[in-house]
């Protein structure tokens, strides 16, 4: 059986377009992957959580270390007192439930002890899941 060949344009369409995928898909990837200001999301964290969470590991004050928290069941942390909503949550902190979480401590887990009204932008909880994840060590 012979083999058909497209017409000659086709074939430099076709080869033009192959080209320009191979070379802007890497492209629009790294354009898609937002670069985090961590120091931006460090001050954050100092600002709005460092009063009452260390991203040291063991180190619990008011609340539980969030060292490693990237992954890890909500509640579990060695040592520290949690509340029973919190404990029974079912919860694993992974980046979108942190989110929900940090915007509404409250409306998240309702009975939880945690005395925070929550991060209203959507900006900032980014970075500040951001700065957790850079300081989580691996999990």
């Amino acid at each position: 059986m012979a083999r058909r060949t497209p017409p000659t344009g086709l074939r430099r369409a076709l080869l033009a377009a192959a080209c320009t995928l191979s070379l802007t898909a890497p492209m629009a990837h790294a354009q898609a992957q937002a670069t985090v200001d961590l120091k931006k999301a460090a001050g954050l964290f100092a600002t709005h959580c460092s009063e009452c969470h260390s991203v040291k590991e063991g180190k619990d004050k008011k609340g539980p270390s969030l060292f490693a928290v990237i992954g890890r069941k909500a509640g579990v942390v060695p040592g520290f007192v949690y509340s029973d909503a919190l404990r029974q949550s079912g919860l694993v902190w992974s980046p979108a439930v942190l989110d929900r979480y940090i915007a509404s401590p409250a409306g998240t887990v309702p009975g939880g002890k945690m005395k925070y009204d929550g991060l209203a932008e959507a900006p900032d909880r980014a970075l500040v899941i951001a700065y957790l994840t850079s300081v989580s060590g691996p999990h």
